[in-house]
Order: structure tokens, then C-alpha cells, then sequence
């Protein structure tokens, strides 16, 4: 059972607009290059100059935010649902 990747409607341009993609257990990190590898561009959208999760990208694992797990390095396991969200600001 792979990894299941929910995809921002703003991104689904890039997805061909899947709402979903799946990709192979490991880390968030390695998740991003495979995304990447599927749909080329798809990962400066979400990643910075230093390869750094956008301060204006939210990223779950099962409803968790990666900031308060391990980042980019937080491991995603079989079953796992993991949620890029645009961060939205309000006023």
C-alpha cells in the first residue's frame, strides 16, 4: 500500500489535476523527489532556494504538521495520507 499525497487544488495544474498521487514509503523529502520525478516543477512550489519546506506551504502526515515532527525528514510509512496545504493569512 503506497503513501497517499493530497494535492492542493492550486497544484493540481501540475498534476495533470489529480487530487491525489501516490508515492513509495521512505521520508517527506523523499516523497517531494518523487513528485518531482512524475511532474517536473511541481517541487520549487514547494520548496525554497535552500530546499526547505515554503514558509507558506503547511505539510501533514495523518493531520500532524511536519514542523513539530522531524520536517522534511519526518517518515511517511505505508497507509500514510500526507497533506500540502497553502498556508492562508488572514485579516
Amino acid at each position: 500500500m503506497p503513501v497517499t499525497i493530497r494535492i492542493p487544488t492550486p497544484l493540481r495544474k501540475l498534476t495533470l489535476d489529480q487530487p491525489t498521487v501516490e508515492v513509495q514509503p521512505g521520508t517527506i523529502s523523499s516523497a517531494f523527489v518523487q513528485l518531482e520525478s512524475r511532474f517536473p516543477g511541481i517541487q520549487e512550489r514547494l520548496l525554497d532556494a535552500n530546499g526547505q519546506v515554503r514558509g507558506f506551504v503547511l505539510v501533514y502526515v495523518n493531520d500532524e504538521d511536519i514542523r513539530f515532527l522531524q520536517n522534511k525528514e519526518t517518515p511517511v510509512k505505508e497507509g500514510d495520507e500526507v497533506t500540502i496545504q497553502p498556508a492562508i493569512a488572514g485579516g
